[in-house]
């Protein structure tokens, strides 16, 4: 795991917390679990669903947790995940 995600920020005060969005094209994924396991924050899992390949596309476990690596996005064979992030909503 990154140093910078196994620690607190020392300026924590004085940065805001990113959240982020997970668009998953499910048809577009072949099932290589390269996302679910490059995850540091381990937000995705493998779904029960099979998709239009016959395999097993990831799901989003808890989103809340994202912090909007890109992990999954860069090991991604397929194109088939990306991740925006959420706009800021009262007063961030």
């Amino acid at each position: 795991m990154p140093e910078r995600i196994r620690h607190a920020a020392l300026d924590k005060e004085k940065t805001k917390e990113v959240k982020g969005e997970i668009h998953l094209v499910e048809d577009a994924c072949k099932g290589c679990g390269y996302c679910i396991e490059f995850c540091p924050r381990k937000v995705l899992e493998e779904s029960s669903e099979i998709n239009a390949r016959g395999v097993h596309p990831p799901k989003v476990a808890d989103e809340g947790k994202c912090i909007v690596c890109g992990f999954c996005t860069i090991v991604c064979p397929d194109f088939a995940i990306y991740v925006v992030e959420k706009p800021c909503k009262g007063g961030c």
